[in-house]
């Protein structure tokens, strides 16, 4: 992991209901976990991120949206309808921040 990568995780989250002190360390492992098992490039379900990284899909949801913002690296969230309401994502990781 290199120095930027270590800085987008060092970064404050936000939200009404945000307390540092309680959620920071579980935010920040949700968001390494769902970085790691995202960096493949691949396309993934909600459901299956879910799965993998051992966290709700509404938490993956949210961290992904966190991946979007600049102070968490400014990346690319790709999203593909497949069909029946379901959805797949896919990590393009911004080199610039990097």
């Amino acid at each position: 992991m290199n120095y930027q990568q270590r800085d987008m995780f060092n970064k404050r989250f936000d939200g009404a209901d945000y307390k540092d002190k309680r959620d920071r360390q579980r935010l920040t492992g949700q968001l390494k976990r769902i970085w790691a098992y995202m960096l493949d490039g691949n396309w993934y379900t909600l459901r299956s991120i879910a799965e993998g990284v051992r966290a709700p899909e509404g938490s993956v949801s949210a961290q992904m949206r966190n991946l979007r913002k600049p102070r968490f690296g400014g990346h690319t969230i790709e999203k593909e309808y497949m069909g029946g309401g379901l959805y797949h994502y896919r990590l393009v990781r911004n080199v610039h921040s990097e």
